[in-house]
């Protein structure tokens, strides 16, 4: 299949009147430069960009969006909203799950992200207990990525305690608890399932520090030799005093002197570092996934963004609790927070004279390619034919040019200017609409429904 676009940023480079050859496996063959729109199978009059990895996702908060909203005593922080979701998931069938992921991936893809890390702890049924078939939640992930036709990396989570120390878990957890020997099957039985799958990667999670154990962490980590492991740090700066009063250390210092952390690892938020943590941890090559709209609607904090990158750190962009599912939001809240922060402009940009957007959407794109462990960074022959489409004829791309059609995007805020999605070289979204769009919605209005009775 050849394609034609007039400009293209291949993730590194502007390209003009470009022809895209993708191969039956979805993976690009090649790209022309200075070729003819007669030679394509399809011509686009929009401007191709690669999509991006949406590192961290819990697929079944997209439902509760708009539910926590309301103070009920005088400090409103993560840890009240915590009782918010586990009175909403207690709710939640495996048919709901299936329901809610398809919507929220759809939604994904209008948003720009072609790929997603789905950070997966909602194992047992309503009572604690296994499922009949214990990957069933796990299945409905896969069902919903199928639906939809996103990239997943699937991450099952370990999780086993209520607090540091082995605190045990309270009645709100016991939907996501696992022994090391249960995940392990649980794994197993993934990849046996969806290991061939050349959209589906396995990887896994540990939930934090506070939910398994040191000999957990090690007997986790020997299951999977090469594969991405994610785990949520440093969240909350209550999360930090509770490591201190634990361990002595805080969570990244105590992390990074008990395990080893390289590329396949990704700290979810790392928002509260000292000066020491961001070098040593940018150092590790590991990616710290960050994920704006969700950080901001906690209070999580801001996250160190300027330091880390000037020692050269990787980061990526999640979608988290799915309140927002927005490329260009999470890129443009990101930058913004800094600049609230620090009172000043520009910073995500790093060196004088470089486009901000530009910078932190390459950056993004890098890290989380590594965080998914996918081919999906960059649009260059033998790299999946991952990518969307921003609609030219848009006012406010109107005499646009290179990098700042970046900015126009990210700091515009206009969502509808992605008209069209290709992963894999399938085209999903065609001018706007999903080509299963009326079945997903449907199914999920029937869902809300039925949870809100």
């Amino acid at each position: 299949m050849k394609l034609f676009f007039p400009e293209m940023f291949s993730g590194s480079d502007w390209l003009n009147d470009v022809l895209m050859d993708i191969d039956k496996n979805g993976r690009i063959l090649s790209l022309t430069t200075k070729s003819q729109s007669s030679d394509a199978d399809q011509v686009f009059h929009g401007i191709c960009l690669p999509g991006m990895p949406n590192l961290h996702s819990h697929a079944f908060q997209r439902a509760m969006a708009g539910l926590s909203e309301i103070s009920g005593s005088r400090v409103s922080n993560f840890w009240t909203w915590q009782k918010v979701m586990y009175e909403f998931l207690a709710k939640l069938s495996p048919e709901d799950v299936e329901a809610i992921a398809s919507q929220l991936y759809m939604e994904m893809l209008k948003g720009g992200f072609t790929s997603v890390a789905e950070f997966h702890y909602l194992h047992n049924d309503k009572n604690g207990n296994q499922y009949d078939i214990p990957s069933e939640m796990s299945d409905r992930i896969f069902a919903a990525a199928n639906a939809t036709g996103i990239a997943l990396t699937h991450l099952p989570v370990l999780y086993a305690y209520g607090g540091f120390g082995a605190l045990k878990p309270h009645e709100g957890q016991k939907r996501f608890l696992k022994t090391v020997s249960q995940f392990h099957r649980l794994l197993e039985t993934l990849n046996d399932r969806y290991g061939s799958n050349k959209l589906r990667k396995i990887g896994m999670a540990l939930h934090s520090l506070r939910a398994v154990s040191p000999s957990m962490i090690k007997d986790a980590i020997t299951l999977m030799p090469k594969e991405p492991i994610h785990i949520h740090i440093a969240e909350q700066t209550k999360e930090v005093d509770q490591c201190i009063d634990w361990s002595g250390q805080r969570p990244i210092e105590w992390l990074l002197e008990n395990t080893i952390v390289n590329e396949r690892w990704c700290l979810i938020h790392a928002t509260h570092m000292t000066n020491i943590e961001i070098n040593a941890l940018a150092n590790t090559r590991a990616t710290v996934g960050l994920c704006p709209t969700t950080e901001a609607n906690l209070g999580d904090g801001l996250f160190s963004l300027e330091k880390f990158m000037l020692q050269q750190g990787k980061i990526g962009i999640g979608s988290d609790s799915n309140t927002s599912v927005d490329v260009a939001e999470e890129l443009r809240l990101l930058e913004y927070g800094q600049r609230l922060s620090q009172k000043r402009r520009n910073i995500g940009a790093i060196r004088e004279g470089v486009s901000t957007g530009d910078a932190l959407f390459k950056v993004s794109l890098e890290g989380g390619s590594q965080a998914l462990d996918q081919p999906i960074f960059i649009l260059t022959p033998g790299y999946r034919a991952d990518f969307i489409v921003l609609d030219k004829k848009h006012p406010v791309l109107f005499g646009r040019t290179g990098n700042t059609i970046i900015d126009s995007w990210v700091f515009t805020g206009v969502r509808e200017l992605i008209s069209d999605v290709f992963v894999a070289g399938k085209h999903l979204i065609r001018d706007h609409h999903h080509i299963h769009q009326e079945y997903i919605e449907s199914r999920y209005r029937e869902t809300i429904k039925s949870l809100a009775n």
